[in-house]
């Protein structure tokens, strides 16, 4: 068992995990941003159409359990950050939606929760190490059930990061753009990279 290198690569998937998340949790809490788990939803709220999603899509999409994500979203529409919405089509359901506020929250959050990424992972890997590891975290993604429903790819369909790149780019300040240089998004590559913990 000592030498089976997939649970060795699980257990140190897990354990990375379990400290990496509370460090990152901690740099936005001792900058006065969201919580990890407010920014997870807003996130997720901000990606979709017309930035609201019924709250069992909601559940399905955010890391985090249904029922954690009902209270997160109560703690979010206390705070002003999202609302409540009725569904015309289903009585028994309801829409979460983003605010104004929200969306400023998170777009504040985003650039500390960056900040903290680098320093907690990039300071410790190279950035080749980095794409190395995402790239082997993409195909454990492609090949569960991890993600949106039916969106989920197989190796060598090349899983999509339209969603992340939008919302990283929708949350950026637009770089000065000198005429004969590349686009925003392909000039700052880590915008790609949104959110680790997605």
């Amino acid at each position: 068992m000592a030498d089976d290198p997939v649970v060795a690569a699980w257990r140190g998937l897990l354990i990375a995990h379990s400290r990496l998340v509370p460090a990152v949790e901690g740099d936005l809490r001792a900058a006065g941003q969201v919580p990890l788990s407010w920014y997870d939803v807003l996130l997720e709220l901000n990606a979709a159409p017309d930035r609201k999603l019924r709250m069992s899509e909601l559940g399905q999409r955010a890391v985090l359990s249904r029922t954690r994500v009902s209270r997160v979203v109560d703690e979010l529409v206390a705070a002003g950050l999202a609302e409540r919405q009725p569904d015309a089509t289903d009585g028994r359901s309801s829409f979460a939606a983003l605010t104004a506020a929200g969306r400023e929250a998170l777009r504040k959050a985003w650039p500390v929760y960056r900040e903290a990424i680098h320093q907690r992972l990039g300071a410790r890997l190279t950035r080749e190490q980095c794409r190395e590891l995402a790239a082997l975290l993409e195909l454990v993604i492609a090949w569960s059930d991890i993600g949106l429903p039916g969106k989920a790819s197989r190796p060598g369909t090349g899983p999509t990061r339209t969603r992340i790149t939008n919302v990283s780019r929708d949350l950026e300040p637009p770089l000065p753009h000198k005429k004969g240089t590349e686009s925003h998004s392909l000039q700052r590559p880590e915008l790609y990279l949104c959110p680790l913990w997605y």
